[in-house]
């Protein structure tokens, strides 16, 4: 069935039988990132780092608010090909990732095709895995959005210290 092939196309089968998903990370989730620390938090559940890659299709990645919080526009063709990371993880992790990307109101989960950059997940089970290859995951995207934020300037690759000088604002430092 379409819906079995996708969850297969994303998923992989270990022998626990657990499902395990692939998520694309572009902003403040990625390594050296100040979200990063949530990725491994087991009380939030499993994440495994496997790799470099970035979208096949152009993608509008802006940071934008108050709190300089970097946001993938769900509109495909515009902007760059974003680069970031692919993390396996399980079901309490996707339950803890879609709570802390507030979906559906800010955030919304849809797959994306990656083209890999670097591979380092262990292949058991799995395909064997290739710089080159091409692989889904899922990323969150905005759900809606300013009109204004079409016309800010877009990134390949997003770094909350870069020389954009938009320092990512931690939710702890919020009023």
């Amino acid at each position: 069935s379409q819906e079995h092939r996708s969850v297969t196309q994303l998923g992989v089968c270990l022998w626990s039988s657990v499902l395990m998903t692939r998520v694309f990370v572009y902003g403040i989730l990625k390594k050296g990132q100040p979200n990063n620390y949530r990725m491994f938090d087991n009380n939030n559940g499993k994440a495994e780092y496997l790799g470099l890659a970035f979208t096949i299709q152009k993608y509008p990645l802006v940071i934008t608010t108050k709190d300089n919080i970097p946001f993938l526009l769900n509109i495909p063709g515009q902007g760059h090909r974003v680069h970031g990371e692919i993390y396996k993880v399980d079901d309490q992790m996707l339950k803890f990732l879609d709570t802390f990307k507030s979906v559906p109101t800010w955030y919304q989960r849809t797959v994306v095709q990656l083209e890999v950059k670097e591979w380092v997940g262990k292949t058991e089970g799995e395909e064997k895995v290739s710089p080159g290859s091409i692989t889904d995951a899922f990323v969150y995207t905005t759900t809606m959005y300013e009109p204004d934020w079409r016309s800010l300037p877009c990134y390949e690759s997003y770094d909350s210290e870069g020389d954009h000088g938009l320092k990512y604002r931690c939710r702890e430092e919020r009023d």
